[in-house]
């Protein structure tokens, strides 16, 4: 019977730096600062150093990484956020938490990445809707930076902030700079099948701003002033335990090595697949994190079906646009549509990724795909 590869396998990682870990959770256990403990400063300290900015401040998830900095920055009702309908439901799920609307606008097909021509279409819904455009939220989709250069200009001509969502791109970069440091605040996700993954939920946001820092930190403690009964504003509980913090450490000292490892298996993915289905791009001076390897493929249920039948797992994100879902189809969208987003929901297919997928299951993969392709639908540049 033919052996199942797993979709992402973190007990590989842990073999590596099994003893690393035992040891950092040991730490912790022996000194019982569960919350808050020291771990979680080093960690702070660690990333930000990392990325290049001057604060990292950590919180429960990556969720709350997202509404953190929305709430510091008053963002509430009849204010409106402009995010990619193809995506994950939290980024649009944090807009509502905050009392604001979010204004779902496209992405283009290469990237999986909000375009800029999207969002400017998206400030003239949120204008005729009556609400006040303030932030823009791109997100770094399966990896890659968005297109900052294209969007930065469009949402300073419309007087947008600009909040990264990074949470599958942490390791990756733009240029000579990293995740975390291509915008004034960044936001990221500590998800165990993040490329810098924890053993639960985690999150942090990363800005030169001090005063935005102190912010998030208070805003993190339940709106902590002085002390834990002094509070100066509404927060929530958005605390990074002490343990995920342990676990972090020793993850972010081998965090090069492994996206330098996806983005080798990446390589011989598409240099294997693309005459068979499209495969993803990555655009001039971007290095991806490769979160997901995805492909777009007709007939997607039954690529998928094949490949299950080989013991090839495959993942489908996102089966739907956030625009399209019961909870948020009554919120407005950019002018003109977003079809590449429905477009996008009905291709995309993600194979296995991870460090550690050996190149004899890279072979597996590859010749399993290009069967299951060729059986379903022959491929026509």
């Amino acid at each position: 019977m033919t052996s199942r590869l797993p979709f992402v396998d973190l007990q590989a990682q842990r073999r590596r730096i099994g003893p690393r870990l035992d040891a950092a959770l040991a730490r912790v256990l022996a000194h019982g600062q569960f919350i808050l403990g020291p771990e979680v400063k080093e960690l702070e300290t660690r990333l930000a150093r990392f990325s290049g900015v001057k604060h990292c401040v950590t919180c429960a998830n990556g969720t709350d990484a997202l509404l953190l900095p929305l709430m510091a920055w008053g963002i509430g009702p009849g204010d409106a956020v402009l995010v990619p309908s193809f995506t994950f439901v939290a980024s649009a799920e944090v807009v509502v938490l905050a009392g604001a609307t979010p204004i779902f606008v496209d992405v283009a097909r290469d990237s999986f990445n909000m375009t800029a021509e999207s969002l400017a279409l998206g400030v003239l819904a949120a204008r005729e809707s009556g609400l006040t455009p303030k932030v823009a939220m791109p997100v770094d989709l399966f990896g890659q930076p968005a297109d900052f250069a294209r969007l930065e200009p469009v949402s300073r001509k419309h007087g947008l902030r600009i909040l990264s969502d990074a949470a599958q791109s942490y390791g990756g970069g733009q240029g000579n700079r990293r995740v975390g440091s291509l915008v004034a605040v960044t936001s990221t996700s500590f998800f165990p099948s993040k490329p810098l993954g924890a053993y639960g939920d985690g999150g942090a946001i990363f800005t030169d701003d001090d005063d935005l820092a102190e912010a998030l930190k208070s805003i993190r403690m339940h709106g902590q002033g002085i002390d834990k009964y002094h509070n100066v504003r509404i927060g929530l509980n958005s605390r990074l335990d002490t343990l995920q913090a342990a676990v972090l450490i020793e993850k972010l000292a081998i965090l090069e090595d492994e996206v330098a490892a996806r983005d080798r298996i990446a390589g011989r993915y598409s240099q294997a697949l693309a005459d068979v289905c499209e495969v993803p791009q990555v655009a001039a001076g971007n290095a991806s994190a490769w979160a997901q390897y995805t492909i777009l493929v007709e007939n997607r249920d039954g690529v998928a079906k094949v490949l299950d039948a080989d013991g090839i797992p495959t993942a489908i994100y996102y089966p739907i646009p956030v625009h399209r879902q019961e909870g948020y189809r009554h919120f407005p969208i950019a002018k003109g549509g977003l079809p590449v987003s429905e477009e996008l929901a009905r291709l995309v297919l993600s194979l296995p990724m991870h460090p550690y997928l050996e190149p004899a299951d890279q072979d597996r993969v590859i010749q399993a795909v290009r069967r299951a392709v060729g059986q379903q639908h022959p491929y026509r540049r």
